[in-house]
C-alpha cells in the first residue's frame, strides 16, 4: 500500500498478479473515461469549422474589414487547443484487479503519473456515497482506514453495476478465488 508509488506490477515474490493459481485475477477491470469524439470525427469537425471561418471571413475582406478574419482564425485555433487538451485528458485510466491475495487499483493520470495501491482482500470493503435523486455518486476502496476513490470517471449508473460486480468480486476473494464462478 503505497500510494503515489510507481510501481512495476509484481507482488512481493516477483510473480506477476496474475502469473500462478493463487494470483489469478477475480476481477480484471480497466476505466477510461467516454470521449464521444474520435480522430476522425476531430478531422471532420476540424475542417469543416476551418472551411466556415474561411467562408465567413470573405465577406469582410471584401468589404475592407480584414481584422475580422484573423478573430475566425483564433476562433479555430482556440477549438484545437480545446480538443487537443480533451484528448490529452483520456490518456487517464484506472485498472482495478482483485486476486485472492491481493487488491491492487493503479491509477495513471493524464500526465502519465502513475498512482498504485494494495490492499488485502479481507480488510478491504466498498464505500457507497448514493444519493437517491443521482444514483451512486462516490465509490471508494477502504482498506485499515485508507480510502481511495475508484471509478470516477464512470456516469453513476455504470458505477453502481461496476461497485456490483467488484463487490461480488471481492467476495469471492475473500472466500479463496475461484475466478471462473460468475
Amino acid at each position: 500500500m503505497n500510494p503515489g508509488k510507481s510501481d512495476s506490477g509484481k507482488s512481493d515474490s516477483g510473480k506477476s498478479a496474475s502469473g500462478d493459481t493463487a494470483g489469478r485475477a477475480v476481477f480484471d477491470a480497466t476505466i477510461t473515461p467516454h470521449r464521444s469524439l474520435g480522430r476522425s470525427g476531430f478531422r471532420i469537425v476540424m475542417t469543416l469549422i476551418c472551411l466556415a471561418s474561411v467562408a465567413a471571413s470573405i465577406p469582410f475582406v471584401v468589404l475592407g474589414a480584414w481584422p475580422v478574419a484573423g478573430f475566425f482564425g483564433l476562433d479555430a485555433v482556440a477549438l484545437f487547443i480545446a480538443f487537443h487538451v480533451n484528448f490529452r485528458h483520456a490518456r487517464a485510466f484506472e485498472r482495478v484487479v482483485v486476486t485472492p491475495l491481493e487488491v491492487l487499483l493503479r491509477k495513471v493520470s493524464h500526465h502519465g503519473r502513475e498512482a498504485v495501491w494494495r490492499f488485502n482482500p479481507a480488510w478491504t470493503r466498498l464505500e457507497r456515497q448514493d444519493d437517491e435523486d443521482y444514483g451512486l455518486l462516490r465509490l471508494a476502496l477502504v482498506s485499515r482506514g485508507q480510502s481511495v476513490a475508484v471509478a470516477s470517471a464512470l456516469s453513476p449508473g455504470e458505477r453502481a453495476g461496476f461497485a456490483e460486480a467488484l463487490g461480488s468480486a471481492l467476495a469471492r476473494a475473500k472466500r479463496g478465488g475461484d475466478p471462473g464462478a460468475a
